[in-house]
C-alpha cells in the first residue's frame, strides 16, 4: 500500500463479557463468527440474521475500523490459520480471543476494504463454481465405488467369466470343505505344539506353568434362515460364511503407555487408526510411531501383525478404514482400536475391499453401540461378519478385475484431489495479494485507517458514559 497509509492493529471487535448469556453470545446479522475449537478447521461464518452463539465461538461485531466482510476473508488467509493453529496442541485444541487477538492486521482505508471485498467475491464466485463441480465429481466417484463393490460381492462382476469358464467353477460345498480342512489342520498343529511343550515341561521336572491343551474347534453352524433372508442372493458356487470360519486369527491390538512409543524412528512400526485408509493401502508416512523389540515380543506379543494381514478400525467414526499390511517391515504392531483379520481362504485384497464396503460397514454399525456419537465394534461383531465367498479360481479373476477398476478409480480421485489443492492454492494466492495491497487499485483520496482510528477514539472520548452503554464495538489497537 504505497500511496495510501494503512494501519497495523491487533484483531479487534470481540463481544464484551457482559453480553454473554447462558453460555452463549448475542450476534447480529453481518457479524463474523469464528470457531474456537480445532482452529485448523478454520470455521468462519457471517450469518445473515441475528442469533445466539455458544461459547465455542468468538463473535466479531461490525466495526467502524474493519468491515466485517473484509475481516471474514482476512481470517481465511493462510498466515492467520497457521498462527491460530500453533497456539494450542492436543486432540481438541481450543483458542481464546486473547490469544488470536495478538495477531497483527494491516488495515487499509475503509473504501479500499470495500473494493477488496468486492473483488474477492467476484473472483471467488467463479472459483467456488469450479470447486463445487469437483466436489460433485468426488461424490459421484464415491457412489461408483460402492456400486462397484456391491456388484463384485454379489457375483455380478465375474458373471461373464463364469459363463465362459464353467469348467473352472466349484460347487458351494468346495469352499466349505476347505474351511473345515483348514480348521482341522490348524487344530492338529496346535495339538502337536502342545504335546511338544508338555514333554519339555515334564522333562524340566514339571516346573512352571503347565502347558494348556488346545480346545478342539467348535462346530460352526450354518447361517440361519433369518440371516440369509437379509442378504442378497448369490450365484451358483458362492456361499456366505462368517469371518471367524475362514480366519486363522481375528483379534485386536493393545495400546501401550506413551513412554513405550517412539515418534519418527524405531525398531518395530506401531500402526494407529490414522495410518489406515479406505483404499486398502497403509499410509505410514503420517506421524510414524515405533515400539522397541522387547515391547513387541513382550507386552504387545498378541497384537503382532505381518505383511498380508488385513487391518480394520473398530472405533469410529469413520468406520470402514481398512488396509493391508505391506512388506516394508517383516513385523508390525497395532493399537487397541484396530482389529486383525488373517486368512488363507480368501485373497486379502478381496477381504479388505469387502470389509471397507458401505454395505458391510452399515451392518457392523447396526450391531454396535454408539456412545456420544462414537461407534465401538466388539470382536464378536468382527468375527460374526458375514462374507460372500467364491471358489479359488473365481477369486483370482475377481481380484484382478476389482484391482483394475479400483486403480482407475483411485487415479481419478487423485486427479480431482490435486485439482482441489490447486484451487485452494489459487485462493490463498488471491488472498495474499488482497491483503498486501496488490489486488485492487488504491485511491490517494481515501482517508487512511490511522486517521479514522484517531477520529473514532476522539468521538468516543467526547461521549458521556451513558451514551456508550449497550453493545460496544472495540476499536482499540
Amino acid at each position: 500500500m504505497d500511496h495510501v497509509e494503512a494501519h497495523t492493529t491487533k484483531i479487534i471487535g470481540s463481544v464484551p463479557a457482559r453480553e454473554m448469556k447462558s453460555n452463549a453470545a448475542r450476534f447480529y446479522a453481518g457479524d463474523v463468527l469464528y470457531g474456537r475449537l480445532r482452529p485448523y478447521l478454520n470455521k468462519i461464518a457471517q450469518p445473515k440474521s441475528d442469533g445466539l452463539a455458544s461459547a465455542e465461538f468468538i463473535v466479531f461485531p461490525e466495526n467502524e475500523l474493519i468491515k466485517s466482510s473484509f475481516l471474514k476473508y482476512r481470517l481465511n488467509a493462510r498466515d492467520f490459520v497457521r498462527f491460530a493453529n500453533h497456539l494450542n496442541e492436543g486432540d481438541r485444541p481450543r483458542v481464546s480471543f486473547e490469544q488470536i487477538g495478538d495477531f497483527d492486521l494491516l488495515i487499509p482505508p475503509a473504501p479500499e476494504q470495500g473494493r477488496i471485498t468486492n473483488k474477492l467475491e467476484e473472483l471467488f464466485s467463479e472459483l467456488d463454481k469450479g470447486v463445487e463441480t469437483l466436489r460433485t465429481a468426488q461424490q459421484q466417484l464415491k457412489v461408483y465405488r460402492q456400486a462397484l463393490l456391491k456388484h463384485a460381492f454379489e457375483g455380478k462382476l465375474t458373471a461373464e467369466w463364469r459363463a465362459r469358464n464353467p469348467d473352472k467353477l466349484e460347487s458351494a460345498e468346495a469352499p466349505l470343505a476347505r474351511i473345515q480342512q483348514k480348521r482341522e489342520a490348524r487344530y492338529q498343529q496346535q495339538l502337536a505344539e502342545w504335546e511338544e511343550a508338555q514333554q519339555a515341561w515334564e522333562a524340566a521336572g514339571r516346573t512352571g506353568s503347565k502347558p494348556a491343551k488346545p480346545k478342539e474347534p467348535k462346530a460352526l453352524p450354518p447361517l440361519t434362515a433369518e440371516e440369509l433372508a437379509e442378504l442378497p442372493e448369490l450365484p451358483e458356487g458362492w456361499v456366505y460364511v462368517k469371518a471367524e470360519a475362514i480366519s486363522d486369527f481375528i483379534t485386536k491390538g493393545t495400546t501401550p503407555g506413551k513412554e513405550l512409543l517412539f515418534d519418527g524412528t524405531g525398531e518395530i512400526p506401531f500402526i494407529k487408526v490414522y495410518n489406515l485408509t479406505k483404499t486398502g493401502t497403509l499410509d505410514f508416512t503420517v506421524s510414524p510411531t515405533f515400539v522397541s523389540q522387547d515391547t513387541h515380543n513382550g507386552f504387545l506379543a498378541r497384537s503382532k501383525v505381518y505383511p498380508g494381514d488385513v487391518l480394520m478400525n473398530i472405533v469410529g467414526p469413520p468406520l470402514g478404514k481398512v488396509s493391508i499390511v505391506p512388506e516394508t517391515y517383516p513385523e508390525w504392531n497395532i493399537n487397541q482400536a484396530i482389529a486383525i483379520y488373517r486368512s488363507e481362504l480368501i485373497q486379502n485384497k478381496l477381504l479388505a475391499a469387502f470389509l471397507s464396503s458401505e454395505i458391510n460397514v452399515r451392518r457392523m454399525m447396526s450391531k454396535s453401540k454408539a456412545t456420544a456419537g462414537q461407534f465401538n465394534l466388539t470382536l464378536e461383531i468382527c468375527r460374526d461378519t458375514i462374507i460372500p465367498l467364491c471358489g479359488a479360481k473365481e477369486q483370482e479373476q475377481l481380484s484382478r478385475l476389482l484391482d483394475e477398476k479400483l486403480s482407475n478409480l483411485e487415479q481419478l480421485e487423485k486427479t480431482i484431489a490435486n485439482s482441489m489443492q490447486q484451487a485452494e492454492a489459487l485462493r490463498q494466492s488471491i488472498l495474499k495479494k488482497a491483503f498486501s495491497g496488490q489486488l485492487v487499485p488504491q485511491n490517494p483520496d481515501d482517508e487512511p485507517a490511522s486517521a479514522l482510528l484517531e477520529r473514532i477514539r476522539a468521538e468516543r472520548a467526547a461521549q458521556p458514559p451513558t451514551a456508550r452503554r449497550g453493545r460496544q464495538r472495540r476499536a482499540e489497537a
